[in-house]
């Protein structure tokens, strides 16, 4: 049968652990994103797509084909020149009179 004493997960008192604590507490109340003046949301210039690596939303809500990061649009452009159908070609469906016979 299993035992039910208590793990203690403390770490031993040393000073390794002392430094790391206390940068561990500067790195996460280090926020850029302060609500009085640059809050992050989906209008905020790190969070919209401009051209730079950062943002790849465009802030217009469910807009999944405009946005990405300047790679993205990159890849997007080199993926549309393999793509045979565009606005002035458009897919085709085949008419009713159209079978697997002709």
């Amino acid at each position: 049968m299993a035992s039910k004493d208590p793990i203690n997960l403390e770490q031993p008192s040393n000073n390794l652990s002392t430094i790391a604590d206390k940068i561990r507490k500067d790195l996460i109340v280090r926020n850029d994103y302060k609500p009085e003046k640059n809050e992050y949301g989906v209008t905020n210039p790190d969070a919209i797509s401009d051209g730079d690596d950062k943002g790849k939303g465009t802030g217009i809500f469910l807009d999944v084909a405009n946005g990405g990061s300047r790679q993205d649009q990159i890849e997007r452009k080199d993926d549309i020149k393999i793509n045979k159908f565009n606005s002035s070609k458009p897919y085709q469906f085949p008419s009713a009179e159209w079978s697997f016979t002709t």
